[in-house]
């Protein structure tokens, strides 16, 4: 079943809400696990279904009643919190790794970065800011073009879990000249190690491309970085002046050593130096984030451009390549850096991402957004958000808009996945999802809010519906990332998992059913890990 909710949107008091939390990816910490990894059951707390009216209800009562949760307010252990995020880097080099005839390491595969690479069709909204949309499926039933016998395998707990499924999108991209014009300083790797076919001469032929299909009231500087780094290009406007910019690219050759706190630091100051009012300032980086010498900590490299990310505003885009990639420090970068990552590992990735995603997404629908999800005891006993380990937020800062959230452009969607173990017989009010993020001009915050209620949670999840609304793949590259770091004792299997060999099975189906090449291609890609020992 299929809910769309698209509610109560508002501008929101900067008090702090939520509960006072620990770590929302599961909740409960404070009480005994099972030996799944999930937290164990709570009793049954009376509840009733949260307000839904604007979002200004922060949970307490006036007067005499403060610091009494009033009836519709859930307990801390059942809220969880977390940073947008729309990095795709870790599935792209988990692909690449597999096409290679090896695992990626399980510290690299990221489920949330291998559900965003799929593009969802959630409801967008007209103007900056989000949608929310709700659905989901039971884990383990008998399922319609699969009826065979399979499920009969599955632990009879796991029939008790559903997939709960929180879908954010923002307006579409435009092609023309709606967006602002954009500032964009290419920091590039030209050390030794991008000599390597498929790295900067993949970098150079996407920019030349780019660089003829940016408008003319677009700027482009230019930074490389080794052993040190240089501006190749101060912030140049195209208009007539693409001359200049080939040209420029054109000089850049792999030398020494990857310095790479040298180049991000030299990158931001060329953008500071040349920021463009009323402009799109971004940095982006391409690098295989093999550092080496200089500065090699991400923190480190954050702290020295703090100031130009925090009073300029100006957003990293990291794009990762090579078949060795430093994942960890250009995710980290990334994350706290206002931005997000990608890895590519061809010409066609390439010029997808700098010929086609980037002219159209230069812009920002939202700064610092921030989703909270709030479960409801009456029908839920426990639930666990799949991924997003490194982007959580204390509950408490929810509406803390000191504390960092993600950023996002136009086209894009957010997926977060959640297994959620609901109580026999549960009837009614299930959660409530509500997404926080400031105007990215006016920093002023907004909200945007929906719900779902349990018979929307019910149905099969193998299914021509599911397959056609995009939960089904959503599961799937879920499935697939929690294959890939099995035996990494982090981390606890998700409910209903499937064999890699099934799971292949059901990508192969889904994507001959949607017709879609990104699920051939991720149908391709379970295929290949399963000729690889684990």
């Amino acid at each position: 079943m299929f809910v769309a909710a698209t509610v109560s949107l508002g501008l929101l008091l900067t008090a702090c809400g939520g509960g006072i939390g620990d770590d929302s990816k599961d909740r409960g910490s404070g009480r005994t696990r099972e030996d799944n990894g999930f937290p164990a059951p709570t009793p049954a707390q009376p509840t009733a279904p949260p307000a839904t009216g604007g979002g200004t209800d922060q949970g307490y009562e006036d007067d005499e009643g403060k610091g009494e949760l009033r009836e519709s307010a859930p307990p801390a252990d059942y809220l969880s919190t977390f940073a947008l995020d729309v990095d795709t880097a870790s599935y792209g080099y988990a692909r690449r790794t597999l096409r290679e005839g090896r695992r990626p390491d399980p510290s690299t595969v990221r489920p949330e970065e291998f559900i965003n690479s799929f593009r969802q069709n959630y409801e967008r909204p007209d103007g900056n800011g989000f949608t929310v949309t709700m659905d989901g499926a039971r884990t383990a039933a008998p399922e319609d073009g699969f009826e065979d016998g399979f499920e009969d395998g599955i632990e009879e707990e796991s029939r008790d879990w559903r997939f709960l499924r929180v879908g954010l999108a923002t307006r579409e991209a435009e092609d023309g000249g709606e967006r602002r014009p954009a500032a964009l300083t290419f920091v590039i790797d030209v050390s030794g190690s991008m000599a390597e076919p498929g790295r900067l001469d993949l970098a150079k032929e996407s920019l030349d491309v780019m660089t003829d299909r940016l408008r003319d009231d677009d700027a482009v500087a230019l930074v490389s970085f080794s052993d040190e780094a240089r501006t190749v290009l101060p912030m140049t406007r195209l208009g007539d002046h693409r001359g200049r910019v080939h040209e420029a690219i054109d000089t850049l050759e792999p030398t020494d050593s990857t310095n790479l706190g040298a180049g991000v630091t030299t990158g931001y100051r060329t953008a500071v130096e040349g920021l463009r009012e009323g402009a799109t300032n971004r940095v982006v980086l391409l690098s295989d984030a093999l550092a080496n010498t200089g500065e090699t900590d991400a923190d480190a490299i954050l702290d020295r451009i703090g100031d130009a990310r925090r009073e300029h505003g100006i957003t990293l885009f990291g794009v990762g390549v090579g078949s060795d990639y430093g994942d960890a420090l250009m995710e980290r970068l990334a994350d706290k850096g206002d931005g997000h990552t990608t890895y590519v590992s061809g010409a066609d990735e390439a010029r997808t991402v700098f010929c086609d995603e980037l002219p159209r997404n230069i812009d920002l629908t939202a700064r610092d957004a921030k989703a909270q999800v709030s479960f409801d005891p009456a029908t839920v006993d426990q639930f666990k958000l799949i991924g997003y380990d490194n982007r959580q937020v204390a509950d408490e800062d929810f509406r803390d808009d000191r504390v960092d959230g993600g950023e996002t452009g136009p086209g894009h969607t957010v997926t977060a996945l959640y297994a959620v173990r609901v109580k026999p017989g549960a009837r009614g009010h299930v959660a409530t999802a509500t997404v926080r993020w400031l105007d990215p001009s006016t920093r002023v915050p907004h909200e945007e809010t929906g719900r779902v209620e349990a018979d929307a949670l019910d149905g099969p999840l193998w299914t021509t519906t599911t397959a056609r609304s995009g939960l089904q793949v959503t599961a799937v590259a879920a499935y697939f990332a929690d294959a890939l770091r099995s035996g990494d004792g982090r981390w606890s299997a998700l409910p209903g998992a499937l064999p890699l060999g099934e799971l292949g099975r059901r990508a192969s189906h889904l994507a001959a059913t949607t017709e879609s090449r990104a699920i051939q291609d991720l149908s391709n890609t379970i295929t290949q890990a399963t000729t690889l020992p684990s």
